[in-house]
């Protein structure tokens, strides 16, 4: 190969960072991110457990499976039916000793209502698995989770 054909390969061959930046690839370190076989990030957090305000944090669960899913916002028209099927299942996983668990970047004021409000009115209505607020947003980040907006991407 001449040397002008290996200059035009290695330019085109070889992505620029403006070229990375705009293909929406990180160019930070996966090494804080949840990872097979390692411990998940801790996290504490007021959640609506039965229509109350109760603290949560990952060491309660210690010795068990935990299911901690993620969803962007509450009173929205897809994360109910999720939220829902999760509560639906609550007893199985319980059975295999399993807490599941939902986080978005809502205030536990707003998780109250959703729970308060009927099913037939758009809300989540008695549920039967805690919702955690992370409006503080430091769960969803330890989770890599968080969106640039501020939101939780849908994640388990």
């Amino acid at each position: 190969m001449s040397f002008i054909a290996k200059q035009l390969a290695r330019r085109v061959l070889t992505p620029s960072f403006a070229a990375l930046k705009k293909a929406n690839l990180s160019t930070t370190s996966a090494v804080l991110a949840p990872r097979v076989q390692k411990p998940a990030p801790d996290f504490s957090g007021t959640a609506v457990v039965n229509g109350e305000f109760n603290q949560i944090k990952l060491a309660d669960f210690h010795g068990k499976y935990v299911v901690l899913f993620f969803y962007p916002l509450d009173f929205t028209f897809v994360c109910p039916t999720e939220l829902i099927a999760f509560s639906d299942k609550a007893k199985e996983f319980a059975s295999i000793d399993c807490q599941v668990i939902g986080v978005s970047t809502d205030s536990e004021f707003s998780h109250l209502a959703w729970t308060n409000t009927p099913r037939k009115d758009g809300g989540l209505g008695k549920i039967d698995i805690p919702l955690i607020a992370d409006y503080k947003k430091t769960i969803s980040q330890d989770y890599d989770v968080l969106l640039e907006g501020g939101f939780a991407l849908r994640g388990t």
